[in-house]
């Protein structure tokens, strides 16, 4: 395994095998779970603690396309082509010592959605509401009321992208010519509008909610600031914008975004003045397209996956500092845990890997 730092950053601690290509992956917030959906319809859950693997969702004929845990680590959602949305309760109090029985998810809710694929979901970062991707449409379900709240149009085209404002009060919804954003505090008000000169792929609000990004189809990236209208536009990729990763450092230090296009990586960071705009460095040491990036918590540690089957860290986001293979065909995902010492992958061949940090890497990684 190449490495450009003098020690390791990560090692490979666990390995696995799904039926088929992994499609997502997230993590509980305490970090205990990883969950993984793949092209054939499964969702398993492994507990890092123990070793435990559990699948709660067994191989379909359709795929799960996105999922996600709640913001308290109590549900997990999944979602995908056949229309379902699944909701789990995950036990509250397993532990390292628990039993199988007594970690085994329960299913609480299945919405339906008569064939209309859900290809986008995303839990409220302060309440256990949950918005989905249906088409021209996103809906958010309450799993306190048992309630659907609200249905918002997105009328120009399907919806491509959805991500909520850290504080939980506003969603930001993206698709053909704009960002719609919607408050949740009367959703039947008309959202406020971010116009884009083409379709936004990928939309990322900074973990400081000061600044929405939006990769678009027209080879540009776009940033406002969050009660801005004015964005600046971001230019010099070789394609369509199609991944973001805002960094997320303890120490104070001015914003950092990373955007992915084709097989290279853009890092802008934002200058002292408004004026001034964004400071941008080029990265192109992969050689097939990427497919995820990923911020470590709590650094500027940035991670990013390839069909090349590669995952490249770049210390600071600004050296390569080590290159992780282990897949046959490709990489298809890519995320952190919360507090940032494993990083999980997935394969194409429905691999699956995690990689500890390791004690001599840690002078590189902030």
């Amino acid at each position: 395994m190449p490495s450009l730092t003098k020690s390791p950053l990560l090692s490979l601690s666990w390995q696995g095998q799904l039926q088929d290509y992994v499609t997502a992956m997230d993590w509980s917030p305490d970090g205990e779970w990883l969950a993984i959906a793949s092209g054939s319809g499964e969702v398993i859950l492994l507990n890092v603690l123990n070793k435990q693997t559990i699948a709660i969702e067994p191989s379909a004929a359709e795929s799960i396309d996105c999922l996600g845990f709640s913001y308290d680590g109590q549900f997990l959602a999944a979602g995908g082509q056949n229309g379902q949305v699944k909701v789990w309760r995950i036990s509250a109090n397993s532990t390292a010592n628990s039993t199988a029985n007594s970690t085994l998810p329960t299913l609480v809710k299945v919405l339906e959605h008569s064939r209309t694929w859900v290809e986008h979901l995303a839990w409220n970062p302060t309440r256990n509401e949950l918005a989905f991707s249906l088409g021209r449409y996103v809906q958010v379900w309450d799993m306190a009321s048992e309630k659907m709240v609200t249905t918002l149009p997105f009328e120009t085209s399907s919806v491509l992208d959805l991500a909520w404002h850290p504080a939980g009060e506003q969603l930001a919804v993206s698709g053909h010519l704009a960002v719609k954003i919607w408050s949740r505090s009367d959703w039947d008000n008309d959202p406020r509008v971010q116009e884009l000169a083409a379709a936004g792929l990928a939309i990322a609000i900074s973990p400081d909610g000061q600044y929405l990004a939006s990769g678009n189809l027209d080879n540009t990236l776009m940033v406002w600031g969050w009660q801005s209208p004015y964005p600046w536009r971001m230019t010099g990729f070789p394609g369509k914008v199609r991944h973001l990763a805002w960094a997320n450092a303890t120490r104070p230090s001015a914003p950092i975004i990373a955007a992915a296009s084709g097989a290279g990586i853009i890092v802008w960071r934002k200058l002292p003045t408004d004026e001034a705009g964004w400071a941008s460095r080029a990265f192109d040491s992969h050689r097939g397209k990427i497919v995820a990036l990923a911020f470590q918590p709590g650094s500027s540690l940035l991670a990013s996956a390839a069909e090349d089957g590669r995952v490249i860290l770049w210390p600071k986001a600004k050296q390569l500092g080590q290159i992780l293979d282990g897949v046959a065909q490709g990489f298809s995902a890519l995320a952190w845990n919360p507090q940032g010492n494993l990083l999980a992958a997935g394969g194409q061949q429905g691999e699956w890997m995690l990689w500890a940090q390791s004690d001599r890497g840690k002078g590189f990684l902030r």
